[in-house]
């Protein structure tokens, strides 16, 4: 005999998770856009800062769902937990572009803008997970995906930061890129962070 519900789960929380999701791409599309071109920083550094105050408005909505929704598509930890990381990704990429802003930084190096690169596609990827959230099934390639991102970048920083003790440069300038580097290594470690949560969901609930 089919299953059925005295009370159907609220399936809107899965179109607010793609759709927050989608924010958090435009916020990494943003940032590598930035830095590629890097003309007028400040202004597109402010842009960033608007898509994050959207970015927390996406949030709030869904806490005030949660609050009046009964019965939730998976446990309301675990939503919590999934929007505070989307939520940690979008304050970091806001937290690199201040931070090139801060530091006065006159140019990236091709190793930020990569590394930027790596972010935009981990946020397509989880992007693509929320999209596919729906029915707990087929994510494993999205996982394995942000897994191998992940891993790229740590070694692109690593690589990044040892150059930096290398080539003679200043020691000012080698604080400084080593905090930027750390930071977009941070973005996409919470890329990593979210797949884990996502992952986690899946298993539960499939």
């Amino acid at each position: 005999m089919p299953s059925f519900r005295l009370i159907p789960r609220e399936e809107r929380f899965f179109d607010l998770f793609v759709q927050d999701a989608a924010n958090v791409l435009d916020g990494a599309r943003q940032l590598e856009a930035m830095l590629r071109s890097y003309e007028s920083s400040e202004k597109a550094a402010k842009k960033i800062r608007e898509t994050e105050h959207r970015g927390d408005e996406i949030s709030h909505d869904i806490g005030r769902r949660l609050e009046s929704t009964f019965v939730t598509p998976f446990d309301r930890e675990e939503i919590h937990a999934l929007i505070a990381g989307l939520d940690d990704i979008l304050d970091l990429i806001e937290e690199v572009a201040d931070t090139f802003i801060l530091y006065r930084i006159q140019a990236p190096t091709k190793t930020a803008v990569k590394q930027a690169s790596l972010i935009v596609q981990a946020c397509e990827t989880i992007h693509q997970a929320l999209s596919n959230l729906r029915g707990f099934k087929g994510l494993d390639p999205y996982i394995v995906e942000i897994h191998r991102l992940e891993n790229e970048g740590d070694r692109l920083s690593r690589s990044a930061i040892a150059g930096l003790f290398d080539d003679g440069t200043k020691t000012i300038d080698v604080l400084k890129w080593k905090d930027v580097y750390a930071l977009l290594e941070d973005t996409i470690d919470k890329c990593e962070d979210v797949a884990d949560m996502i992952e986690r969901i899946v298993v539960k609930h499939a």
